[in-house]
């Protein structure tokens, strides 16, 4: 993984970002004196999906049912 400092970065953003779209290798960005690597620019790709939430525990002991006629607006619902 290349590691640039934040001057670096920023001065050469567009080439960094280029040449992250044909290698497709994350960069590290370094800061301060001691070059501490903080943080990293990954491409979008390698990013994991989350997983979608899953609502079985309350399958089978929770329902809703909401009235055809019932309405509120957002006042009153955020005073409620």
């Amino acid at each position: 993984m290349k590691t640039m400092t934040v001057g670096e970065f920023k001065a050469q953003f567009s080439t960094v970002l280029d040449q992250m779209i044909k290698n497709g290798k994350p960069i590290a960005i370094s800061y301060g004196k001691k070059k501490e690597k903080i943080a990293a620019l990954v491409p979008y790709g390698q990013i994991a999906p989350k997983a979608a939430r899953v609502l079985e525990p309350m399958k089978g002991r929770a329902r809703c049912i909401i009235r055809e006629d019932f309405s509120m607006t957002d006042d009153q619902f955020l005073q409620a």
